[in-house]
């Protein structure tokens, strides 16, 4: 769906399951030790919130259809979260009584053996989904060598046509350059065939003219 959405719902499910164990652990024990732990818990509240507000961002941005199904994987973390926060509220109002502190304490270890278990379940899904996308970028970058090598293997392809495209041009450019000389030839030697063909029939009519003079000058 979105590596960005895996990876905060990733990082959210380890803070919760571990802020599930700091409540079990905070009931247990008593003193400054409970203080250090509703405060480590308070503290890691927030950076939950935090990473909640990221998920919403990110989903939101995201296309309907998958918008809806992360909104409504959203909202049982939201729950979740705001039932650990009652649970902190509790513990640290100082009030409880041994029962409830009793029932306090096998609520929040059956939460937590509830939650770790959900938690595991998705943080599988999650790695599931990002060896997914790993797979998926390997995949793609095989493609990418793969049409990078055969774009290679076109361009040095049109290359050599283009070298044969213009060692062909070249050939022909010789061939017109012997072609028009032939034809320069050609016409000069048309040029002096009409010629001499002028002068040949000169010589015969002087000739004639002259042969014509001695038949007339003897016949007379």
């Amino acid at each position: 769906m979105s590596e960005i959405f895996d990876g905060y719902e990733r990082q959210y499910c380890e803070l919760s399951a571990s802020l599930s164990r700091k409540c079990t652990a905070a009931l247990t024990g008593g003193g400054e030790q409970k203080k250090q732990k509703i405060s480590e818990i308070r503290a890691g509240l927030e950076d939950a919130d935090s990473l909640i507000r990221k998920m919403d961002m990110e989903a939101r941005s995201l296309q309907p259809n998958v918008k809806a199904v992360l909104l409504a994987k959203l909202r049982e973390y939201k729950s979740d979260l705001n039932n650990l926060k009652t649970e902190v509220k509790r513990m640290g109002s100082g009030n409880l009584n041994a029962a409830a502190r009793d029932e306090l304490l096998e609520a929040g270890m059956a939460n937590s053996l509830t939650a770790s278990a959900d938690q595991r379940s998705r943080l599988m899904t999650a790695t599931e989904k990002l060896n997914q996308s790993g797979d998926r970028i390997k995949d793609s970058r095989r493609t990418m060598l793969e049409t990078e090598e055969l774009g290679v293997s076109i361009l040095q392809d049109l290359h050599q046509q283009r070298q044969s495209l213009l060692h062909a041009h070249n050939t022909l450019h010789g061939v017109d350059d012997n072609i028009g000389k032939s034809k320069r030839v050609l016409t000069a030697m048309s040029r002096r065939l009409n010629k001499n063909k002028w002068i040949i029939g000169a010589v015969i009519a002087v000739l004639v003219v002259v042969i014509g003079l001695i038949l007339y000058f003897k016949l007379k």
